[in-house]
């Protein structure tokens, strides 16, 4: 599926195809909901990084969370860079070197009208905020941490692998 997305004053454009393109993931750590603002957690989605176009990128910065682990006392820098419009904030995608194929746009940035995902999945719950509800459906999972099914293994599972 092609994906285009955009920031919200429109200074940067991007595309990119995506195999797995179902909204389907509910993030809650603090660092999602802090540079996201939404909602308490955040979505992305999963995407080819070879075929990531953009347009407008003198416009993009880009942010490496602090993170610090529990139990340790110094704070590192999170290889994971969060692209993000530097005019406006909107976050853009998310790309890691631990897995350089891929690009993971915030389904909050696509302006592509995307498919309905049939269950959710929460992840990282032990790092929501306190006043966040999870509203999860009958058939949703929950995970205090990372769950071990990838991207492409719940569309596979659920007969939702596109693989044009």
């Amino acid at each position: 599926m092609k994906l285009k997305g955009s920031c919200h004053c429109g200074a940067v454009r991007f595309s990119l195809d995506s195999a797995t393109p179902y909204p389907y993931q509910r993030c809650y750590c603090s660092i999602c909901r802090k540079t996201q603002g939404g909602g308490g957690y955040t979505i992305n989605i999963g995407g080819d990084a070879r075929t990531l176009k953009v347009s407008g990128g003198d416009d993009v910065s880009v942010y490496h969370a602090k993170l610090k682990r529990k139990g340790e006392r110094r704070v590192h820098t999170s290889t994971a860079q969060r692209h993000f419009c530097r005019r406006c904030g909107s976050a853009l995608w998310l790309f890691s070197p631990e897995w350089p194929e891929l690009v993971h746009p915030f389904a909050s940035a696509i302006d592509t009208p995307l498919p309905v995902p049939p269950e959710h999945t929460h992840l990282l719950l032990a790092y929501k905020a306190p006043w966040v509800e999870v509203k999860a459906g009958r058939k949703d999972k929950q995970f205090a941490e990372f769950p071990r099914e990838s991207l492409a293994e719940w569309h596979e599972r659920l007969g939702l692998l596109d693989a044009d």
